[in-house]
């Protein structure tokens, strides 16, 4: 089974702390059997691609949820 996109790429602006925000765009994706967040800035740099548990399928809005904790643990390291 090839690479099928299951959220296209998608612009959002993530609100980390103390007032601050980050431009980015997501996609998510399953590739063979495993399913992957993939977060770039808005200049297409990549930033963290995070696989997915097994069995993990949200709503748009849940992956903005998770986006955000993925966005501050990054910045945090």
């Amino acid at each position: 089974m090839a690479r099928a996109t299951i959220l296209d790429w998608t612009e959002a602006s993530v609100q980390l702390k103390f007032n601050a925000h980050r431009e980015v765009k997501y996609q998510v994706y399953r590739d063979e059997n495993r399913h992957f967040l993939e977060v770039r800035d808005v200049s297409d740099k990549p930033i963290h691609t995070l696989q997915l548990p097994d069995g993990m399928k949200l709503d748009q809005s849940s992956y903005e949820v998770l986006l955000r904790y993925v966005l501050l643990d990054v910045v945090a390291a």
